[in-house]
């Protein structure tokens, strides 16, 4: 018998109006097949078309949807987080608002819950989303894999099962920026991953441009990992090294042919080689600055400006 009996499907939506529709029903008919109790969570993160207006429109159709309506566009992991902070049921399921991830894969994730798992990725056997995006996504993989400080990091995807419980362990987060996956290796190492189907994008564009993932990466890094720091460390002892290797050189050879190294194309290199090595140092400590500066201000990880309640039956 399967031990998970009810869900929370948490769902940031911007701008797809178009796929809600289509998207709930097949949610719906997934947890019908599966006879688990679920709640459908739509956090509408300042849709600039009509999402809200459809979300409003469904849950006069559908009892189990509950919804947020953001004040303005937060980011998605901001509008997951509310979602999460919102669920009633034990388990929680993320995915996006596309149709990209199959409802019909949750089956899956669930599976590999009951297997001892705390957290489970649905990881997509052939991405649909085209050469840069998905090299983007690489990138943000593998700086996560740094933040996270977990293997499965290399795996990761916004189609995620875990257990509620686990926001016991970030409760108190109120940062701006935000990384779901982070915040879930705050309270568990227990992570696994399994193969799903990934279908094209029929309907709508992607809002996730490569700017928004190079972003998001660097929020990562400065924001959940020490690991720029240790960069510029790394950098500066490198560099030291250098000079070190270069006043060797030039007295080596002031003592043994008795003369200077000449040239100020030389100096001119080796300054500039310094002084880019420590505005790139002074870079990352700003970048950590400012995110200290933004903590001081309290501004909020959201706000919202109105809900949805769950009616029951």
């Amino acid at each position: 018998m399967r031990a998970i009996s009810s869900v929370s499907v948490v769902i940031p939506v911007y701008n797809s109006a178009l796929t809600l529709r289509e998207l709930t029903r097949r949610l719906s008919v997934s947890f019908d097949q599966m006879g688990i109790t679920h709640e459908i969570i739509f956090v509408n993160d300042c849709s600039r078309d009509s999402s809200w207006n459809e979300i409003v429109a469904l849950s006069s159709e559908y009892k189990s949807i509950r919804a947020i309506n953001m004040m303005r566009n937060y980011g998605q992991h901001n509008a997951l987080l509310a979602g999460i902070r919102a669920a009633q049921h034990p388990m929680i399921v993320t995915i996006d608002d596309d149709l990209q991830n199959p409802p019909e894969e949750i089956s899956k994730l669930l599976a590999e819950v009951d297997e001892g798992f705390d957290v489970v990725y649905g990881t997509p056997v052939k991405e649909q989303h085209g050469l840069w995006r998905d090299l983007a996504s690489q990138v943000t993989k593998l700086v996560l894999q740094g933040a996270m400080g977990a293997s499965t990091a290399s795996k990761v995807s916004a189609f995620r099962a875990f257990r509620t419980d686990l926001r016991k362990a970030f409760v108190d987060y109120h940062g701006p920026f935000v990384s779901i996956d982070v915040l879930l290796t705050w309270g568990t190492t227990h992570f696994t991953s399994v193969p799903v189907r990934h279908d094209p994008r029929h309907l709508g564009t992607s809002n996730y441009t490569l700017r928004k993932l190079v972003t998001h990466a660097l929020n990562m890094m400065t924001g959940f990992s020490t690991l720029p720091l240790q960069l510029a460390s790394l950098i500066g002892f490198a560099f030291t090294a250098f000079g070190l290797g270069v006043l060797v050189y030039v007295l080596g050879r002031y003592f043994i042919q008795g003369g200077s190294v000449s040239g100020f194309p030389f100096l001119a290199s080796v300054i500039a080689i310094f002084s880019g090595a420590q505005l790139f140092a002074l870079g990352i400590m700003g970048e950590y600055l400012a995110r200290m500066h933004f903590r001081m201000m309290d501004r909020p990880t959201y706000a919202i400006r109105d809900t949805l309640p769950h009616r029951e039956e």
